[in-house]
């Protein structure tokens, strides 16, 4: 068996031993291939949140903390219907935003964020989501994440999201040892050219979720396991290792209603649906 034939499993346990620390340059080359390999494996990587305006991302963003974008994707339907602009969502009574967001946990607190946030909308932004990090990050509920995911997948400006799934993977990935998001989110952009940022973080976000597991990394199935310093933390086995995958990797049901038309999975269900 040629070595390009073989699994991913196979090919990590010929991986070299350790040896000397890694260099900054082989570091950077190793984090660039592993990106590479990533987006061959999700061609089809994008934001996991349903949304058609920059509005309707960062009130989509702002729910999400807490609870899967499947229940943000469920939830906002019904809630974009009742409150489609900055303009409505202030006028909101409080009480009836608060059922409509339940289904996301910590509602009383989201819908504070929400209230303030379309406030601050209309009274110094003209009603408009504004495109900058400096202007996002006032707003009530946003912080540097969320303002990340509203410029690179609403107005093409380039960022980080450094997520749960984000930090914890860059870490096995041996990138960055902090723990702080701003400092993983500087290690980690260092790396590589700004024009690779959203996309980067889609694929690692996307990785998380599928494969590479907080708590049993599914590492026999992973792509890019030659080149993970961490592999063996989880399942090497790829038979057993393939059980664990996730969404379309695993054959089931992606977390958007409304999915992007190359996307190879299925749609989520409705809220309510069986």
């Amino acid at each position: 068996m040629s070595e390009r034939s073989q699994p991913p499993a196979a090919k990590a346990a010929k991986a070299a031993k350790p040896g000397k620390p890694e260099s900054r340059l082989a570091l950077v080359r190793r984090a660039r291939r592993i990106n590479r390999e990533l987006a061959e494996t999700y061609p089809y990587a994008h934001p996991e949140l349903d949304f058609e305006n920059p509005f309707q991302l960062l009130v989509a963003t702002v729910l999400s903390a807490q609870t899967t974008d499947l229940r943000v994707n469920q939830t906002t339907p019904a809630l974009f219907r009742a409150y489609p602009t900055p303009e409505e969502m202030a006028a909101a009574e409080p009480e009836a935003l608060e059922q409509l967001i339940r289904p996301t946990g910590f509602f009383r607190a989201k819908a504070k964020s929400l209230l303030g946030l379309s406030v601050a909308l209309r009274d110094r932004f003209d009603g408009e989501v504004p495109g900058r990090l400096e202007d996002l990050v006032t707003l009530p509920g946003v912080g540097r994440k969320t303002a990340n995911v509203v410029l690179g997948n609403a107005f093409g400006v380039p960022g980080l999201t450094v997520d749960t799934h984000f930090g914890r993977l860059v870490r096995r990935w041996k990138w960055t040892t902090q723990e702080d998001p701003e400092k993983v989110e500087a290690e980690v952009a260092a790396l590589f050219p700004k024009s690779d940022w959203t996309m980067l973080s889609h694929r690692i976000i996307f990785h998380g979720r599928r494969v590479c597991h907080a708590r049993k990394p599914a590492c026999g199935a992973c792509p890019i396991a030659p080149l993970c310093p961490s592999y063996g933390e989880g399942e090497t086995d790829p038979e057993k290792a393939g059980k664990l995958l996730k969404y379309e990797m695993g054959g089931q049901p992606g977390q958007r209603l409304r999915p992007p038309a190359d996307f190879p999975g299925q749609p989520a269900p409705p809220l309510g649906a069986a």
